[in-house]
């Protein structure tokens, strides 16, 4: 294994397991992860459920063999704290943000569960792919005691694929690290093999699995341990472990002034003079970056 870092941040790598049929990813996000959390100061609670559904968005996204594909990760309750949490990943980027009642979160524990935050919902996976302007979407009960055990819950009952997902958050000095492990079990050769859970057992998988449930979510979230060196010390009795290209991370939002004009554009004349104040501007909030953009009407109008 080669390019060996320590304070290893704002990347992914894949691997594969030819013996077992099996393939994985590890992600760690370190100043992107900052950088889209500091546009907004969300409670300690908020924050690391944000910091997880960015690691797991990451995680799943990098897989995207679709270099311009889309994956958007949405779960939103009417009761809950959290109203509505969205994340994305295109071509590298990231971006996410959570909307969330104030007030419902003061009564919640410091350290809520996953059904104190969201109550009864869903969980919804989407696939946009460029190539073929098809889209896939996924929706499985917000089960469990992390959102990652509902990313795993996903891929068994929409792809049926058996699948663990470990991820690790820490904080120190008001920086903030996140670390992902995503195994899977494939069909061997991806292709004429039915799929795991239509057989009695897996011994290939159930080996996989029991090691991956070794890996520490501190370790994760630990930037002086390379991911290389965490493959290692997962698969290193393995026979053969291929160890696949990195994929690196940025903050992703697309909320630039061009791109809001010609949103605002598509409005008709009225209607864009109705959304501007007094002054005759309209104010555009993007959620992601919580970023306010002044767009004059009389502009878009001439």
């Amino acid at each position: 294994m080669q390019d060996i870092k320590t304070n290893d941040f704002d990347r992914a790598i894949g691997f594969t397991i030819p013996a077992q049929n099996a393939r994985g990813r590890m992600v760690r996000l370190g100043p992107v992860l900052d950088e889209i959390l500091a546009a907004h100061a969300y409670p300690p609670a908020i924050e690391a459920l944000l910091a997880e559904a960015l690691t797991v968005t990451a995680l799943v996204g990098a897989t995207l063999k679709d270099v311009n594909g889309q994956l958007t990760l949405q779960t939103q309750s009417e009761r809950g704290v959290v109203r509505l949490l969205v994340c994305d990943y295109r071509g590298g980027e990231i971006r996410g943000y959570v909307q969330f009642d104030p007030d419902r979160l003061a009564e919640a524990p410091s350290d809520p569960t996953l059904f104190a935050l969201f109550g009864e919902a869903y969980l919804a996976i989407t696939f946009d792919l460029s190539t073929t302007g098809e889209r896939y979407q996924g929706i499985v009960p917000l089960d469990g005691d992390r959102l990652a055990d509902a990313v795993q819950s996903y891929f068994a009952q929409s792809e049926q694929i058996p699948t663990q997902v470990r991820v690790g958050f820490a904080k120190a000095d008001g920086r903030c690290v996140a670390g992902g492990l995503l195994l899977q079990h494939l069909p061997e050769g991806e292709e004429g093999r039915e799929r795991l859970h239509t057989k009695l057992d897996h011994p290939e998988w159930e080996h996989v699995a029991a090691l991956g449930s070794t890996m520490g979510t501190d370790e994760l979230a630990d930037p002086e341990l390379p991911l290389e060196t965490l493959v290692w010390r997962l698969f290193n009795e393995e026979d053969e472990v291929r160890v696949l290209a990195s994929t690196a991370f940025s903050k992703g939002c697309r909320c630039t002034v061009e791109h809001i004009r010609s949103v605002l554009a598509k409005f008709p004349l009225e209607e864009r003079l109705a959304m501007a104040d007094d002054n005759g501007v309209i104010g555009v909030d993007c959620a992601f970056c919580s970023t306010i953009f002044p767009i004059r009407a009389d502009e878009l109008a001439a």
